[in-house]
C-alpha cells in the first residue's frame, strides 16, 4: 500500500508543483479550478501548522550541512486524500536561517532567531505523506532555495552593522580571526584540543580598528593535553564535534579575541516526532523507513539586488526582507 501511495504522489507532482506558486490567500480557488481529489486548506489550521512543522524538522534531519531552518508561515498547502492510504500534502513554506548548525540535530523551535544584518530567508517546497491510523508520516522530497537579506537594505538602516565576508578563507583576515580564537579557545581547554574544519560564517565591521566575526565547524584532536602534547594520526574523515563563534580586532598593533563554543550531542536512534491534534493529543509518528527517507536540495542564492542590473538597482518593487513572523 505504501509503494502505492508513492507512485500516486509521483503522478500528481508535476499538477501540483505548478500550483504551489499561488500564496495561501489565494489557494480557496472554485472547485471546477481544482483537481476534485486535490483540496485547499487555511495555512493557519492547526492541522496544517503540525504537519508543516514536521515537514520542517525532516528537512532539517536530512540535511549535512548549513544552519538550521525554522518556520516563518505556511505559504501554500494542498492535501490529496487516499482514502485509507492516508493524505499527501504539498507544502511551501516560508523559512528563515537560524543560529542552530543542522549538525546540532536540534529541533528548529529551539533555536534561535538571527539579527537583521545576519537573515537569511527563502522558501521551501515539500512533499508530506501522513497516515494516522497506520501513524506513519515522512516527507519523500523537498526543495529549498535561501538567499541573504540585502545588504543595500540593511547599510540604510544601520550604517554600522557588520558586512558579510568571503567563507572560503580566501580572506587572510577571516583564517586569522578563526585560528587566533580557536588557539585561544585550546589554550583554555582542560583536556581537549581541537582542530578548524570549516568557516561556515563571516562578516566584518570597523570598530576602534578592523573586526572580523567568524563561526567555524571543529574537530577533536587525537591530543592528549599534557606538558609533552602527544598526537596520534588522525582520521581524515572524522566528524565535526561542534561550532565556535570568534572574533578578532585590532587596535594598532593590540589584539583583542573572544571565542565561545558549542559541542554537538552524540546521535543515537531515529527519534519518535510527536503531533497534537485538536482532538488528541501526544499521537506518536514514526519516522520512515531509510529507503524513503527525504530527498532534496538547498540552493543558495546571492543577495538579490547583486542580481540586478546596476542601473536597476534599489528601483525594483521586490523586498528583500523576511515577510513578518507570525
Amino acid at each position: 500500500m505504501l509503494s502505492l501511495a508513492l507512485s500516486r504522489m509521483g503522478l500528481l507532482l508535476p499538477l501540483v508543483l505548478s500550483m504551489l506558486a499561488t500564496p495561501c490567500m489565494l489557494a480557496s480557488l472554485p472547485e471546477q479550478v481544482l483537481r476534485p481529489s486535490l483540496l485547499a486548506h487555511g495555512c493557519n489550521n492547526s492541522d496544517v501548522l503540525a504537519v508543516a512543522g514536521f515537514a520542517l524538522q525532516d528537512i532539517n534531519s536530512n540535511r549535512k550541512d548549513g544552519y538550521v531552518l525554522s518556520l516563518n508561515r505556511v505559504n501554500n498547502v494542498q492535501e490529496h486524500r487516499q482514502d485509507a492510504l492516508g493524505s499527501v500534502y504539498y507544502l511551501t513554506l516560508d523559512v528563515l536561517e537560524t543560529d542552530c548548525h543542522v549538525l546540532s540535530k536540534r529541533a528548529w523551535r529551539d533555536c534561535g532567531e538571527r539579527t537583521l544584518h545576519e537573515s537569511v530567508y527563502g522558501q521551501c517546497k515539500a512533499i508530506i505523506y501522513v497516515n494516522r491510523p497506520r501513524r506513519i508520516l515522512y516527507s519523500p522530497a523537498y526543495n529549498c532555495t535561501l538567499r541573504p537579506v540585502s545588504r543595500r537594505k540593511i547599510h540604510r538602516m544601520c550604517p554600522d552593522c557588520p558586512s558579510p565576508s568571503s567563507i572560503d578563507l580566501s580572506d587572510p583576515s577571516v583564517l586569522e580571526a578563526a585560528t587566533e580564537s580557536l588557539a585561544k579557545y585550546n589554550q583554555e581547554s582542560p583536556l581537549k584540543l581541537y582542530s578548524l574544519v570549516k568557516v561556515t560564517r563571516a562578516s566584518s565591521q570597523w570598530v576602534f580598528g578592523p573586526s572580523y566575526f567568524v563561526e567555524y565547524l571543529i574537530r577533536e584532536l587525537p591530543c592528549t593535553k599534557s606538558p609533552e602534547t602527544v598526537c596520534i594520526l588522525q582520521l581524515p574523515d572524522s566528524p565535526p564535534v561542534g561550532i565556535c563563534k570568534g572574533s578578532l580586532s585590532k587596535r594598532g598593533f593590540e589584539k583583542f579575541v573572544s571565542v565561545s563554543c558549542n559541542f554537538f550531542e552524540p546521535q543515537g536512534l531515529v527519534s519518535i516526532l510527536r503531533v497534537e491534534e485538536p482532538q488528541q493529543r501526544n499521537t506518536a509518528f514514526a519516522h520512515s523507513p531509510s529507503e524513503v527517507a527525504p530527498k532534496g536540495s538547498v540552493q543558495h542564492l546571492p543577495d538579490l539586488e547583486d542580481e540586478q542590473p546596476e542601473d536597476s538597482k534599489g528601483k525594483g518593487p521586490v523586498e528583500a526582507f523576511p515577510v513578518q513572523l507570525i
